[in-house]
């Protein structure tokens, strides 16, 4: 399979200030990829060096074997770029924005750039300082499928729509990966990954904390169990146990909430023991997971290698 996206230990600082650190992955042609992480995280970061917006402290990146800073004018040919906040000449309506990067582009087709407009909502005959947030972004969004290209780099590309135009947005999304378009999304709606995205990589004060399928990533076999007790029960015997964290009486006490990595064997034993009246296990969202990465580690290389693939 053609590697669309690579980067080999991209590193930016930026003096005391967090930039990323020794990043490296790969995204496939073809292929919708999820960026996460939290504001300050380096998603942005991340995306202007892939855009040559930024130049490398060390390491490097490449889009279809192009070098990003080198080779910056030829891989913007390739790429339909949403920048974390879309800004324009406040005097401009939309139509002379999206005519004047049509041109840019060498010209557009008309008619798929009226149905691009139209599904989105969008009335191109205000100035640009009229509109809204949304507005905005839908004016972004609109530029970076207009020209149908081969890779999209969206940087929190549902920021200020609703939730029509966000269904309006997976839909787009969908229409360019059934064509043969490849996503680098980044977000820290994680939902929305959840809902789009074949793979997702996870961002940590700058670092890849893991890169895998969201399917696989959801498996890291967490589960979050509540255990109904007939008296207050004490968390403790749970909380002894390994892969058993965050053991917490809720409600009025009778019911007991784990989260629990691996086997759920020794849990199980333990409630029966405690003569256990009801038990109600699940796997946790894409966002609890996320928000495990983020949680406070006594050992942060275990938790490194956890999400390692």
């Amino acid at each position: 399979m053609t590697t669309m996206i690579a980067t080999e230990g991209l590193t930016k600082e930026y003096g005391g200030a967090r930039g990323i650190r020794e990043v490296s992955l790969t995204v496939d042609e073809g292929e919708i990829f999820g960026f996460l992480g939290p504001n300050g995280a380096g998603k942005t970061t991340m995306i202007r060096l892939l855009m040559g917006l930024l130049r490398p402290t060390a390491g490097g990146a490449t889009i279809a074997g192009l070098d990003c800073w080198a080779q910056t004018t030829r891989v913007k040919r390739l790429v339909g770029y949403l920048p974390g906040e879309f800004t324009f000449d406040p005097g401009l309506t939309g139509a002379q924005i999206l005519t004047y990067l049509g041109n840019l582009r060498g010209g557009v087709d008309g008619a798929h750039l009226r149905r691009l407009i139209a599904r989105l909502g969008l009335d191109p005959g205000k100035r640009f300082r009229a509109y809204s947030r949304g507005n905005k972004q839908k004016i972004g969004l609109v530029q970076a499928f207009m020209h149908r290209p081969r890779l999209l780099i969206l940087d929190e590309p549902t920021g200020g729509l609703d939730p029509l135009n966000q269904q309006t947005f997976y839909d787009l999304v969908a229409e360019a990966h059934a064509g043969g378009a490849t996503v680098f999304l980044s977000s820290h709606i994680l939902p929305e990954v959840e809902h789009i995205c074949q793979r997702v990589g996870i961002i940590r004060e700058g670092r890849l904390v893991t890169v895998d399928e969201v399917a696989a990533l959801k498996d890291l076999k967490q589960h979050v169990v509540e255990i109904t007790f007939p008296a207050p029960a004490s968390p403790d015997p749970f909380a002894a146990l390994p892969g058993v964290r965050d053991a917490a009486p809720i409600a009025d006490g009778r019911v007991l909430r784990l989260t629990v990595a691996g086997d759920l064997r020794d849990v199980l034993q333990i409630a029966a023991r405690h003569d256990a009246t009801n038990l109600v296990t699940r796997e946790p969202s894409l966002e609890e997971i996320f928000l495990g990465f983020y949680a406070p580690e006594p050992d942060e290389s275990r938790q490194v290698a956890v999400g390692s693939r």
